[in-house]
């Protein structure tokens, strides 16, 4: 029996060395505590014209290291829980908890998910439930849990000044969602057994001038292709972002031909920047896409995209460094978007942005003509930068939207309180 027992020490030992050496030793696991308070009030007519809720959400990430060879491999996992501190029935909606189903947001909430990778030279495959970040499908981080997706991801930096990502996601989990499910939905599109497609890459990423171009495509609704180009000369950034969508396959949301378009310029002096910016959507439907984050357009802000059929838009931001006045990691910043020129009514009749009611029996687009509104947003974001609580973040903001009808949208004004502290414990 010595033998087997010998070996199987060997084996452990053996086993436990390999995951050291670089598994476990290059690792890192973190837990972000995220307090939440939404107030929202519509002074529209609507079933619910103040929501309001407030939670407490526990996001743990765990990230290995690589296992030695010429194929590394690696995991990627997630945890997330959800606690409801305020909010009753007739206030529940603001998208930080699941809605039972008699109208109450979930007391409380709770979901996992993780990741395989393989890693060769300088390119990772990740096979699981993820995070993405492109132009073209980008998960969110805007409530008390992120947006995940589920599929591959493969992203490479093997050649110089070149990042390079490719992607297949087959299902989609929500930000106030405890599961995944196997649909993609946008402004009007709805892909309920399909799958969103990407591939492209950045250019020159950290340097004075680069760009990006990326192309994707969601199963039988449409192909999207963007590109960007930015610049920092001295004391500014400027930065283009286009984007172009077709219909494609049975296309399923309708006859789409869009070329959606922004520019804005950013000049900093001293602890203050003012940017200017202006958005174009040259169609007869909107500017629509998947995934919470999706739209690299300078006017899609805190509550509207500025992203309807013909619609052009103009930003004023302007930002504050109150560090320069004494307060290290204070800042603030205030801006203003106002858009105009709507015009739903050419959206293809029959298509997701301009339906048939059967109880009206006419097609209703989901805007009209001559939709104009505007959204101010004003921010206060404070991170400790010493002490016991260092790098303890709050962030106070508000916003107010106002719009006609024939813009659709909401009359709102909302509060947001976020409170969020990071612990490193590995």
């Amino acid at each position: 029996m010595r033998a087997p027992t010998l070996l199987s020490l060997w084996l452990v030992s053996t086993c436990n060395s390999v995951l050291a050496a670089g598994f476990l030793d290059d690792s890192s696991l973190d837990v972000l505590s995220r307090n939440f308070y939404l107030d929202n009030r519509q002074r529209t007519a609507a079933s619910k014209p103040h929501k309001e809720e407030w939670a407490q959400g526990f996001i743990a990430n765990f990230a290995s290291g690589f296992t030695p060879g010429t194929i590394g491999l690696g995991v990627d996992a997630h945890a997330f829980v959800g606690l409801k501190l305020d909010g009753g029935k007739g206030h529940s909606g603001t998208g930080l908890l699941p809605v039972d189903s008699n109208g109450r947001s979930e007391r409380n909430d709770s979901s996992a998910g993780g990741a395989l990778k393989l890693r060769t030279s300088k390119t990772t495959l990740s096979v699981g439930e993820m995070t993405v970040e492109t132009p073209v499908f980008d998960t969110s981080d805007k409530r008390l849990q992120p947006e995940y997706a589920t599929g591959l991801l493969l992203d490479s930096h093997e050649i110089d000044d070149l990042h390079w990502q490719a992607g297949h996601f087959t299902a989609f989990k929500n930000q106030d969602a405890s599961t995944s499910r196997g649909d993609f939905n946008g402004y009007g599109a709805s892909t309920r057994s399909g799958a969103i497609d990407f591939l492209g890459g950045q250019f020159f990423e950290g340097k004075p001038l680069g760009g990006a171009l990326y192309a994707s495509q969601l199963s039988d609704t449409w192909r999207q292709y963007y590109a960007n180009l930015h610049g920092a000369p001295a004391g500014w950034l400027l930065d283009g972002n286009i984007y172009r969508t077709e219909d494609q396959g049975r296309a399923v949301a309708g006859a789409i031909a869009n070329t959606a378009y922004s520019l804005a310029g950013k000049y900093s002096f001293a602890a203050q920047s003012v940017t200017l910016a202006y958005q174009k959507i040259n169609g007869n439907t909107p500017f629509d896409f998947v995934g919470g984050d999706s739209i690299y357009l300078a006017n899609s802000i805190k509550y509207a995209d500025f992203n309807g059929p013909g619609e052009r838009s103009w930003q004023v931001r302007y930002d504050l460094n109150l560090a320069t006045f004494g307060v290290p990691g204070l800042k603030f910043m205030t801006r203003y978007v106002t858009g105009r020129g709507i015009d739903g009514t050419h959206a293809p009749q029959g298509g997701a942005y301009n339906p048939f009611d059967a109880g009206s029996g006419e097609y209703q687009p989901q805007q009209g003509r001559g939709g104009k509104h505007w959204e101010r947003d004003i921010d206060l974001h404070y991170v400790v930068q010493s002490g016991p609580a260092k790098d303890l973040s709050v962030q106070l903001s508000h916003v107010s939207h106002r719009a006609n009808a024939a813009q659709a949208g909401d009359d709102i004004d909302r509060v947001y309180v976020v409170i969020e502290y990071p612990l490193k414990l590995r």
